[in-house]
């Protein structure tokens, strides 16, 4: 039976009471800029304080936020932005200054730090309109509503991702929002909250994701492990098929999150992940917790949680369920303070409390069994928390095949990439393109691929796409060259898509694995 929930106003905001059905007494107030200190891993590095003790400044449209970011004295001039009204392609374009480097198909925070977007008054609504954090750092996003951000059809943005982060990005807190599409990637979206490209000290907080295909992953791909320090708590995943989330490698912290119809699988953690699993509250869902649609194991430390009507499919090749009766199979220590609520109580809070106007409220800690101690932890590296991945094993099935490509500049070869010498290689005529393994007529089984750059272009690899060129189906997607693994697929003809660059890509070997 569940518990009554209470519940609690941010500091700093006030004004009509009512009273929720549980008879906790709730506040609706307009909502102001981060009145509350950022959680979890957002608050361990240094701290998370978006831009506290900055210029205040509204925005009514996407352009205005990105003058607000240009109109700094410097990148790291401390700004918070109120944003009221609904954000859209139509009202946001390309802003140029020295403090910026913006787009018009996005609200990009690029380069920067100490920054806060918040939704006031009405709320703020980015309607397909996807926010992207790349190399940046102590960003606050909060009580905003981010809805049916594509990647494919019209108009797209963000590579799909409602917000999504990537390469070199640091203490990020997003808090109060609402992140939801409209269908799975078919329907052209993809993820409702990404990580990739070594981004570390993330809080998601008080947070609804729901009606998307993708709740969100942590690493590009298997070779994507650099990623870590992340916090989900007091967040809503309703209607989600997977990736709830993915988790590549890293330290995770899910507590008191209330998951609801999650179809396919949940928190999946693979590739040397490990995730502590905290007093949350399962319902109506398949596979909630485990490591699936790849051999490389994950880890998970569990206690408190609750499993109300929730199927578990048997173990097989590329699935490791944790249920029915999930075990910790690891430890995680976490450095900091966090109170927890009961599990019988987070449908109550969470339904309460998390998502987009919804005056900020928060858990009021009287459904809290227990205050965990926490533990210090080391500085990480920056390619903390897990080590990179083993290579594939096996016979590389590229030796053999043949090969073709969307283009080839000169002096280069589509062979080269199937030659085992790691001194040839392909390139395309520009900065991107494609570049096929085939087998004719008779269709190969592979699980993953390796692309290794030449000695003098290493890192000069973007973001990519793997294509089941038969089919036209994206079997992994990401950025940064190096193992690639997907779940088993029978094909004739696999295509490594190029997508973006930094420098002139060139491919030594395009390597193909079964296992």
């Amino acid at each position: 039976m569940r518990r009554a929930a209470a519940v609690r106003l941010s500091a700093g905001v006030a004004t009509m009471a009512l009273a929720a059905a549980t008879g906790a007494v709730l506040l609706m107030p307009e909502a102001s800029a981060a009145t509350s200190s950022a959680t979890g891993y957002a608050s361990e590095n240094g701290g998370t304080t978006g831009g506290a003790g900055g210029q205040t400044v509204r925005a009514t449209t996407g352009t205005e936020i990105h003058a607000a970011l240009c109109g700094r004295a410097s990148t790291s001039t401390p700004v918070i932005i109120e944003v009221e009204g609904t954000i859209n392609h139509g009202n946001t374009s390309k802003v140029s200054g020295d403090s910026c480097d913006t787009a018009e198909d996005k609200i990009e925070l690029k380069r920067i730090s100490n920054v806060t977007i918040v939704g006031v008054g009405g709320g703020a609504v980015f309607d397909q309109l996807g926010i992207h954090i790349r190399e940046s750092s102590n960003i606050i996003i909060q009580n905003v509503t981010v809805r049916n951000v594509k990647k494919s059809g019209s108009p797209t943005s963000n590579g799909g991702d409602a917000i999504g982060m990537e390469s070199n990005v640091r203490n990020v807190w997003v808090d109060h929002t609402t992140l939801e599409a409209s269908g799975g990637e078919s329907e052209g979206y993809d993820g409702l909250f990404d990580v990739k490209a070594n981004t570390q000290y993330v809080t998601l907080s008080y947070s609804i994701l729901r009606n998307s295909g993708r709740g969100g992953l942590v690493g590009s791909s298997e070779s994507d492990l650099s990623n870590g320090f992340l916090t989900y708590h007091h967040n809503l995943y309703e209607n989600i098929d997977s990736r709830a989330p993915l988790l590549r490698g890293g330290i995770a912290h899910m507590y008191n999150n209330h998951y609801v119809s999650l179809n396919a699988s949940g928190i999946n953690s693979r590739a040397g992940a490990r995730a502590k699993v905290d007093n949350n509250y399962f319902q109506d869902s398949k596979d909630v917790l485990g490591t699936f649609y790849t051999g490389a194991a994950g880890y998970w430390q569990v206690g408190g949680n609750i499993f109300d009507n929730v199927t578990w499919s048997s173990p097989g090749s590329g699935n490791n369920p944790a249920g029915p009766d999930p075990q910790s199979n690891t430890t995680v220590s976490i450095p900091y303070n966090y109170s927890l609520d009961d599990a019988g109580c987070v449908p109550d809070i969470v339904s309460q409390t998390a998502g987009a106007n919804k005056g900020l409220r928060e858990s009021d800690g009287n459904c809290s069994p227990q205050t965990p101690t926490p533990t210090p932890m080391p500085t990480p590296s920056p390619t903390d928390p897990t080590p990179g991945p083993s290579e594939p094993s096996g016979t590389n099935l590229s030796i053999g095949a043949d090969s073709d490509g969307s283009s080839k500049a000169s002096g280069t070869s589509y062979g080269n990439v199937r030659d085992g010498d790691m001194s040839t290689y392909w390139s395309p005529t520009g900065s991107t393109g494609s570049i096929s393994i085939k087998w004719g007529s008779s269709s190969t089984t592979v699980s993953a691929i390796n692309i290794r750059e030449a000695s003098d272009a290493v890192g000069n690899i973007g973001s990519w796409r793997v294509i089941d060129a038969d089919s036209g189906a994206v079997l992994a997607s990401g950025s940064g060259a190096g193992v690639i693994a997907f779940p088993q697929t029978s094909l004739r003809k696999i295509t490594f898509e190029i997508t973006s660059s930094t420098g002139t890509p060139k491919v030594a070997e395009y390597e193909t694995y079964a296992n």
